[in-house]
């Protein structure tokens, strides 16, 4: 991991599209802005490990088992070989 210091405006670049600005610091918080091109999503940590956890639960489902939710979403569910 690299640590950086960098004051209230000061800013970091990742890469050659990527910019990560001290907006504001407020006690015991930093704001941060970030800057990206459209296709890179950004996630807090705790998000980003949500979305993985829920990942790998739903792909471990069995085929009837989406049968199941696609009915309970109102789809007609077929079986297509």
């Amino acid at each position: 991991m690299l640590a950086l210091t960098r004051k209230s405006k000061e800013a970091i670049r990742i890469g050659g599209d990527i910019t990560v600005t001290v907006v504001e610091i407020k006690g015991g918080q930093v704001r941060l802005g970030i800057e990206a091109p459209p296709g890179v999503r950004i996630y807090r940590a705790e998000v980003y490990e949500k979305i993985l956890r829920e990942n790998m639960m739903s792909s471990d489902l069995s085929v009837d088992e989406f049968g199941k939710i696609k009915e309970a979403l109102g789809q007609k569910h077929e079986d297509k070989v």
